[in-house]
């Protein structure tokens, strides 16, 4: 099954809402870059453009002024973490029911995909893709019958297990809808007076929407000729938000969970320099993902910061993309180091966390290339040792370079002369939270996972093994 890291995006009552929305999904370009997707409703009909690359490569300016017309809109950018990339798996995923036209996008994965689907099936349901968000469709409409879009969605929700933010258009109404546990973001805005949902508050920047609040962890919003009301879809539950939200995926100038994510990522390298201070004649990233956690860096320990690696501003994001191949070009055509810097330097180097291995290896051995005396790194969370089962792309344990080595051969191996991770308790300290009550998911870094994953997800996940060798 697949599993989805995304962003989502809507407006409702608003004269060009496509173009509103192709803005907004453009701001969220860095949490999804293999497909694209728009839907709209103009009270009468629904329209969508989908497709497969970045948003500009998808949208035209035919799509947004002539074809996608209507005054709401739901839009969704998508990578996909396992399994192929397809046109038919782009979202918003479109389907007609009765009266009702629904377009569903969804950010997170859900654990009991497989017994949901076989049960659906077994009851009569085609499935037409191979995401688990079309799990949700089936639930929708399976509880229409008689009943309110607001009760039928309520009733899916509460079938489902897993991590979901959710934008339903559903005819003239447009639903939001954030998990129990909070544990993928969402929030509201508004641009005059119309709603807007996103899952970053960057995206209200760039169409200059005012930024209210997160929508809150199992709560549902429902916009209609623009009132808006507020439900619960469950009982209260713990609150574990995405942590690698603020360590690495969001955009630093957003505010996620109500966090301004720069604040958090420079206190992080603050927190690092307290936890493990060395002598170096300076700090650097790796650009981007290090850079503020660098900059707290320097700034605790008054040494230098400097940007010693160039990043090609053309290439992609090597985490993201789905096959190794890629990932394995990008390493050489990403970053490219100020040679005059390095030579004879003792240096340190900032990163947001370590998943492989294999990328910075290559940096690290560039470096000692071309002469750096001594390689320090300081990672801005800790040992990322258990593998996600919310929809970060580390599905098992076997990619894991952390689940079976320890800290010294993770060092002999990348290379370096020392390396030391965030705590635990220097991580939650560095977001304002703590060991009593986390407020935040930890399970790739403690293997605690708030909602259980089912046990042929776990078999598939947790029984794959990497020791490194040289």
């Amino acid at each position: 099954m697949k599993k989805e890291y995304c962003g989502l995006f809507g407006i409702y009552g608003h004269p060009e809402a496509a173009r509103m929305t192709y803005f907004g999904l453009y701001a969220l370009q860095h949490r999804g870059q293999e497909s694209a997707g728009i839907v709209t409703w103009d009270g009468d009909k629904i329209r969508e453009q989908k497709g497969m690359g970045l948003v500009a490569d998808v949208f035209s300016e035919r799509h947004l002024g002539k074809e996608l017309k209507g005054t709401i809109a739901v839009g969704h950018i998508r990578y996909s973490t396992t399994g192929a990339s397809l046109l038919r798996n782009a979202q918003p995923f479109l389907v007609r029911f009765g009266d009702w036209h629904l377009a569903i996008a969804h950010n997170g994965n859900l654990v009991n995909t497989y017994e949901l689907r076989a049960e659906l099936e077994a009851s009569g349901s085609i499935f037409q893709t191979t995401i688990d968000s079309e799990v949700f469709v089936h639930l929708i409409a399976k509880n229409l019958n008689g009943g309110t879009i607001e009760d039928a969605v309520i009733k899916a929700c509460q079938k489902v297990k897993g991590s979901y933010s959710l934008l339903i258009q559903a005819n003239d109404k447009m639903i939001a809808v954030r998990d129990p546990n909070g544990i993928r973001p969402l929030a509201l805005g508004r641009l005059d007076d119309n709603y807007v949902i996103s899952s970053e508050s960057c995206a209200f920047d760039l169409i200059e929407a005012e930024y209210l609040r997160p929508i809150e962890p199992g709560e549902m919003l429902v916009i209609k000729d623009k009132c808006l009301k507020s439900y619960r879809i469950s009982e209260s539950q713990p609150v574990r938000r995405c942590i690698f939200e603020l360590v690495y995926f969001a955009r630093p100038d957003s505010l996620v969970f109500g966090e301004v994510v720069y604040s958090r990522r420079k206190q992080m390298g603050q927190t690092l320099a307290l936890e493990a201070p060395v002598d170096a004649d300076f700090v650097m990233p790796f650009p981007d993902s290090g850079v503020y956690a660098a900059v707290g860096y320097a700034q605790q320990s008054g040494l230098p910061f400097e940007v010693a690696m160039i990043r090609n501003h053309y290439v992609g994001r090597t985490f993201i993309q789905p096959s190794q191949n890629m990932r394995d070009f990008s390493v050489r055509v990403k970053l490219n180091p100020v040679r005059s810097m390095i030579k004879n330097k003792r240096i340190i180097i900032v990163e947001d966390s370590i998943v492989r291995g294999t990328t910075i290896r290559t940096r690290i051995k560039k470096l000692r290339e071309l002469g750096a005396r001594e390689i320090h790194m300081r990672v801005s969370c800790p040992p990322i040792k258990f593998p996600c089962f919310y929809g970060i792309d580390f599905s098992s344990k076997g990619e894991l370079i952390a689940a079976n080595n320890s800290v010294e051969d993770i060092a002999r191996y990348i290379g370096l002369d020392s390396l030391h991770y965030l705590s635990i308790d220097g991580l939650l300290n560095s977001v304002g939270a703590n060991m009593s009550d986390p407020q935040y998911c930890m399970a790739c870094f403690n293997g605690e996972y708030v909602i259980p994953p089912c046990a042929e997800g776990t078999k598939l996940c947790m029984d794959e093994s990497n020791a490194l060798t040289w």
